[in-house]
């Protein structure tokens, strides 16, 4: 129930916060505004501290809620500055190469973070999860470019009026309202397996915080990895060709998450929790690839979060059923949910061919740019 509190927390801001940062990011210099969100996160980050020595989660849960409430800034405009900065024929590598580096670290600090735990205390963790922020904040700051969007007219921005604009774009594309449809169906299992990692770690393994840690780190090579596949199978996929891989990758990231769930031996439930995190990359690089490519560059900001508001919107629902469901602790439950959300997971799938086989998703033209 506490993990539970902690991500719904984390996901109530991301739902009301991410349309407000998309319509900021399309009206304001994108580079600017990532800066802001991590400095304000640093700040947040290390009250963290403070939080660790009190007997009460009510710190806890409000602190998750302003980290995250500061996060669709930087997430939502790291995905709408990338095709700016690389060209039509890079942007594959680049989106690739962002999520792939972006997994890799969160893998990494992950089993950091269990191993630290363990041996220094939660302090060091998160003056760690801090110091991310000033990193990030300084990459940041070191990109070149115009990140501003041209405007074509000067009034003010309207939240409301200027986020529909931009779901009724969203709207005008199948293939991105198509994309925003699966990445709501995947939560629906997806989002809830999350929590179960530390459920797995911690009940189901008898491992502690470092069994949680290694879960989350076998899921970040699995990551990885399949951003690895992603990037190598990119190149070699016509449009009809990636829209069977990514059919494919739902219903082999669900099967191997249910195989997971029922693993009595800890190592080979490492392995199976990394095959499913790799099919999920698989198909998260390619859908990243096409929304960056076939998104106009003055709607990018609210596509962008508008799918990550989807997204949290149905993480927080999943969450909060699979935080019940769990909430007596025992075993066998902790791995039916995990079946469960397996299961929910990869009907995504089915979705997603009922779509491509009744003609719903034709190729749109790309928007990307290209250098001469």
């Amino acid at each position: 129930m506490a993990v539970s509190g902690i991500m719904l927390a984390r996901a109530i801001p991301a739902i009301f916060i991410g349309p407000f940062a998309g319509v900021m990011l399309d009206r304001f210099d994108r580079r600017k505004i990532m800066i802001a969100s991590d400095l304000i996160r640093i700040l947040i980050a290390l009250l963290f501290l403070l939080a660790s020595q009190g007997r009460s989660n009510t710190m806890l849960y409000l602190l998750s809620a302003l980290l995250m409430a500061a996060s669709p800034f930087f997430s939502a405009g790291r995905g709408a500055i990338l095709p700016t900065i690389a060209d039509g024929e890079q942007l594959s590598t680049a989106t690739s190469l962002a999520q792939t580096t972006m997994w890799l670290t969160t893998a990494v600090g992950a089993w950091l973070a269990g191993r630290s735990i363990d041996g220094f205390g939660f302090g060091f963790a998160f003056l760690l999860n801090a110091f991310s922020f000033l990193f990030s904040a300084i990459c940041v700051w070191r990109l070149k470019g115009e990140f501003k969007v041209t405007q074509t007219s000067h009034r003010m921005p309207h939240p409301v009026s200027d986020y529909l604009d931009g779901l009724r774009y969203m709207r005008s594309i199948p293939l991105l309202f198509a994309i925003g449809l699966i990445s709501l169906g995947w939560a629906t299992g997806g989002r809830a397996a999350q929590i179960l990692f530390s459920l797995f770690g911690e009940k189901v393994f008898a491992r502690g915080a470092a069994g949680t840690g290694d879960l989350w780190g076998a899921a970040g090579v699995g990551l990885v990895t399949g951003g690895m596949i992603a990037h190598s199978l990119l190149p070699r996929l016509g449009f009809a060709a990636y829209k069977h891989t990514i059919a494919i990758a739902y219903l082999l990231h669900g099967g191997m998450y249910i195989v997971f769930s029922q693993m009595t031996n800890y190592r080979a439930a490492l392995v199976f929790i990394l095959l499913s995190r790799a099919a999920v990359a698989v198909s998260s690089v390619m859908n990243a690839t096409r929304v960056m490519r076939h998104t106009a560059n003055e709607y990018r900001g609210r596509v962008m979060s508008t799918l990550e508001t989807l997204t949290w919107g149905m993480m927080m629902l999943s969450m909060s059923a699979a935080g019940f469901a769990t909430a007596d602790g025992k075993v066998e439950t902790i791995r039916l949910v995990g079946t469960l959300s397996g299961l929910l997971s990869s009907t995504t799938a089915i979705w997603w061919t009922w779509l491509n086989l009744t003609g719903r998703l034709p190729e749109p033209p790309s928007t990307s740019p290209r250098r001469p």
